[in-house]
Order: structure tokens, then sequence, then C-alpha cells
């Protein structure tokens, strides 16, 4: 790779390694975000789905137990990527975003079109807290302020991102890793943090200097999977998973903001390809996340759901297996 000015990073400084040059972080083998000049050719294709100004989910507001003990595992949707996770006794939050809009700006961006399926008064002590990189959708410092005020969580991220939360939220607990990296609970708890294919940025000019991952939660029960946001990449981070882990009691697999495919396909799988995902890495059950709450792309927004239920059936897998979760809504997962 070419030849960058040394210490450019504003967020990670470190040895280059398979997927860090030195300065950026990349994608082994895949592919990097598009150019700005298809950015804007996407922006003004004309193609874009008109979304509802309001969309409520047909589940109310969940009120969550105050632990889940044991084997027994629970999961219940707040909003695109954010899940509350609860078994073993720990409460984990994915991704957490109670923002009303995933943007730097309040009056601009993305704007929910459906409240969060818990109201933030309503969550549990939080144990853990998992970001998975630093795109608006998915790091959310207004919501990661409250959660430190108020639970004083963990919070694993992958390299970089500490930098960046750190400024943010002063005294945030933070435990920043590389992929393949081992992170000890206790009580037979672990959280590994692995390959995605993706990229990060908060802005124009930061562009892949925080890394981007997915994780595995191992707990006596079984291990869970949150892959993040991620392109398919020809599968090759769901075979390793398998390979890694054997296999997994549950996946959180973003199903959705995959149009148009000739833009996002290098970075956001679509309900096709999440099927895939899940029978490669050897999923029990998967719930679907990244769609439904905020506009992002250009498909419907019940797009997502259809296309799901579709491809279960070409597969022959039965739908139960595969859930595309509703804000509020509660799966006791087997």
């Amino acid at each position: 790779m070419a030849a960058r000015k040394k210490n450019a990073n504003r967020y990670y400084s470190g040895p280059p390694s398979d997927h860090f040059d030195g300065t950026l972080f990349f994608n082994p083998g895949g592919q990097p975000p598009g150019r700005f000049a298809d950015a804007l050719k996407w922006q003004f294709n004309g193609q874009r789905a008109k979304w509802p100004a309001a969309d409520p989910s047909p589940f109310p507001q969940a009120r969550p137990a105050a632990k889940v003990e044991g084997a027994d595992l629970a999961v219940t949707m707040i909003g695109h990527a954010t899940l509350l996770v609860q078994t073993a006794g720990l409460n984990i939050l994915t991704d957490p975003v109670w923002s009303q809009r995933a943007s730097p700006f309040s009056f601009a961006g993305p704007k929910r079109v459906n409240p969060p399926g818990v109201a933030f008064a309503d969550l549990p002590p939080i144990d853990l807290v998992l970001v998975s990189h630093n795109h608006y959708d998915h790091l959310d410092l207004a919501t990661l302020r409250q959660l430190k005020a108020g639970h004083d969580p963990l919070l694993i991220t992958p390299l970089g991102n500490d930098m960046l939360i750190g400024q943010a939220v002063p005294g945030m607990r933070l435990a920043a890793h590389d992929w393949g990296d081992r992170i000890d609970i206790g009580n037979g708890v672990a959280v590994h943090v692995e390959p995605a294919h993706h990229w990060s940025a908060r802005g124009a000019r930061d562009r892949r200097m925080a890394l981007w991952a997915g994780f595995v939660v191992e707990t006596p029960d079984g291990k869970i999977y949150f892959a993040g946001d991620t392109g398919f990449h020809d599968g090759i981070n769901y075979q390793l998973m398998a390979d890694k882990h054997g296999g997994f009691r549950f996946a959180i697999l973003p199903i959705g903001a995959y149009e148009p495919r000739w833009f996002m396909a290098p970075q956001h799988q679509n309900p096709e390809e999440a099927v895939q995902g899940m029978k490669l890495c050897n999923a029990a059950f998967a719930a679907g996340c990244h769609w439904g709450t905020f506009q992002l792309t250009d498909e419907p927004i019940d797009e997502p759901v259809r296309r799901l239920a579709e491809a279960l059936a070409a597969e022959q897998l039965p739908p139960e297996r595969f859930r595309a979760l509703r804000p509020g809504e509660v799966w006791n997962v087997p």
C-alpha cells in the first residue's frame, strides 16, 4: 500500500497487521468503502423508497426483568442494531442508540420512525456494552453518556474507538481490542472480538482510522454471535466463525440497508446473504437487525422482512429459526 504520513491516525497507533497498514485499517482480501463520487451518484439516483414518517411497532415497549439467570436467554429488540441480551445473570447491550437521529446533528439526518423498544428509564442494570464501530447508527455518544451516568457498564469496542469514546464520555470503563482478542468477564463468560467486513468514519477525514468488528459472547450454555455491521464477503468471516467457535446458540445478523447493491454490497449484506451466513456459522437461531428504524438506504421499509421470509423458504428453513424482530419484541430463545 502507498506510504502515508506517519502518525496521521488520530485514534490509534500500533504496529501493522494483516488488517492495519500502520495508518489505516482495511478488510483483508476485501473491498474498501465506495468513493465520494459513487456516494453522490447513489444519493442522486432518484430510487430511494419513501418510508412513512412513523411506523409504530406492533409490540408495546417492553419492561425487561432485572436479570435472567442460568441457561435462559432473553433477547429484547430496542431498534436498529440495539438489542438487550440477558443470560447468565448478565445484561448486555449491542450498539446502543436511544437518540432520535443517527447523525452528528440533532436537526438533520436519519430519524427514528419508531420509539426504542425499551424506554431508557426501564432498562435493567446494564453490565456490558458492545460497540461494533463508530458510524452514527451504532456509536451514539449521547446514549453512552446516559449509560455511564446511570449504569457504569464495561464497554468493549475495537481498536481506536476507545479514543473517541473516552474523550466524549470521561470515566467510561473501556476495553479496546483487536480482532481475535478474548476478554474474560467472569463466571464462565468471555467476549471474543471478531472480524467483520465494513469500515468506519465519523466525518470526511477519519475514514478507517478506527477498527470495526463483530463479537462472540461465550457462556456456559452456548455462544452468542453479534455480527455487527457487515458485508457478506463471500461468507469468509462466517466460515471463520464456524471453524473457530463450532457453532452458535444464537446470532444477531443485519438484514437491512442493502440497496443499491452496486454500492452497498461490500459493506451491508442483504436478507438472502444473512440466511446463508446463519447456515455457514452454524447458528441454531438468529435475529435480524439493522432494519426498520432509521432509513439509511433505498429499499422499502418492509422489504427486508419479506425477503428474509422468502430466503428461509427457499432454503427450506422454518421461519421460527430466523426472526426479524420489531422494537419491544422479546424472544425467549430455546
